[in-house]
C-alpha cells in the first residue's frame, strides 16, 4: 500500500506522517533562532526549555534541534527515552547513554564516575555534552533535583551539561513552585509555542510537498480548507491531510480536492422534523 501511493503521487516519502525525514521538516523562525542560541550554549552549558501545548510542534523542534547539535564536531547528544524514571532507573539510563557502566546501588560511585566522563569531554574538547528529556513534565522531582546538582560543579559556577526540557505546560507551572523553585530559575534558553496562524499552517503544507517532490499534490483550495479546520494545531492538520492522501490513494484519484475533504469530512444535513 505505501509503494502504490509513493508511486501513484510520485513522491519521495508520506509527507504527513510523524517519521518524515528531518531535512523535510517545515523550521519556522522561532524554532530556528532558538536552536542557534542553545547552540551557543553548549560552550559553556545549563538548561533550556521547549514548552508547547500538544500540537503545537514541540517534537518537531525536538528532532530539528538534535540534528543541528548531533552535526556539530565533538558535541555528544544523549535523549532520555523514560522521564517516567526513579533516580537509580535514571542513573542507569545515564550510564548507557554516556558509555559508563554504572553501580547504581552506589549512586555516589555514578554521581562521580559521570561527572569525571564529561570533565574529560569538556577539557578534550572545550563542548558540554547535550542531555534532551521530552516529556519532562512526567520526570519525578527527586530526579530533577539530582540532576541539576549532577550537572554543576565549583558552588554552581561551572555546568557540565547543557540540558534540554521539552514539556507541556504542566512544566513550567512546576517549575515554579518550591521544591524546583531552583531548577526553574536556571533555565537560560526558553521556547514558548503557541497555536500556528493559518500562514503557518499553509507554509507548513507547502513545505512538506515541495520536500516530498509534489508541490502540486493538493489545490490551493484545498489547503485553505485544511488550514481553516486544523484549529492552529499543526498535529490536526497532519492527521487530516494524511487521511485524505490514505483515501485518495484507495481510490486512486489523480489529485486531493475539496471535493475529496467534503466527502471524507462533510456531514449529511440534518433531517428536519416533521411538521404535526
Amino acid at each position: 500500500m505505501i509503494a502504490k501511493l509513493l508511486s501513484l503521487y510520485s513522491v519521495k516519502f508520506r509527507p504527513f506522517v510523524p517519521d518524515v525525514p528531518v531535512e523535510a521538516l517545515y523550521t519556522t523562525p522561532a524554532v530556528d533562532t532558538f536552536a542557534r542560541r542553545v547552540e551557543l550554549t553548549i560552550a559553556d552549558g545549563g538548561f533550556a526549555m521547549i514548552t508547547g501545548d500538544p500540537g503545537t510542534g514541540k517534537t518537531v523542534a525536538m528532532r530539528l534541534l538534535s540534528e543541528r547539535l548531533r552535526a556539530l564536531p565533538n558535541v555528544t547528544v544523549g535523549t532520555i527515552e523514560h522521564p517516567q524514571s526513579r533516580t537509580s532507573d535514571f542513573y542507569r539510563e545515564l550510564g548507557d547513554l554516556f558509555g559508563l557502566p554504572l553501580v547504581t546501588h552506589n549512586r555516589w560511585a555514578s554521581f562521580k564516575a559521570l561527572r569525571a566522563r564529561w570533565s574529560e569531554h569538556i577539557a578534550s574538547t572545550l563542548m558540554r555534552p547535550v542531555l534532551i528529556i521530552d516529556e519532562a513534565q512526567e520526570t519525578l522531582t527527586p530526579v530533577l533535583n539530582e540532576l541539576r546538582i549532577l550537572a554543576s560543579k565549583d558552588f554552581d559556577s561551572k555546568q557540565l551539561l547543557c540540558i534540554v526540557f521539552a514539556g507541556d505546560a504542566r512544566l513550567p507551572e512546576r517549575l515554579r513552585c518550591a521544591e524546583l523553585l531552583p531548577l526553574g530559575s536556571r533555565i537560560r534558553r526558553r521556547l514558548v509555542l503557541d497555536y500556528a496562524s493559518r500562514d503557518e499552517l499553509l507554509a507548513c503544507l507547502d513545505h512538506l510537498l515541495d520536500a516530498a517532490g509534489n508541490p502540486s499534490l493538493m489545490t490551493t483550495e484545498l489547503k485553505a480548507t485544511l488550514a481553516d479546520h486544523a484549529a492552529g494545531n499543526y498535529r490536526v492538520l497532519m492527521n487530516l491531510a494524511d487521511e485524505l492522501l490514505t483515501v485518495a490513494a484507495d481510490r486512486q484519484l489523480p489529485r486531493l480536492d475539496e471535493k475529496l475533504y467534503l466527502d471524507v469530512f462533510g456531514q449529511a444535513p440534518k433531517p428536519k422534523p416533521r411538521k404535526r
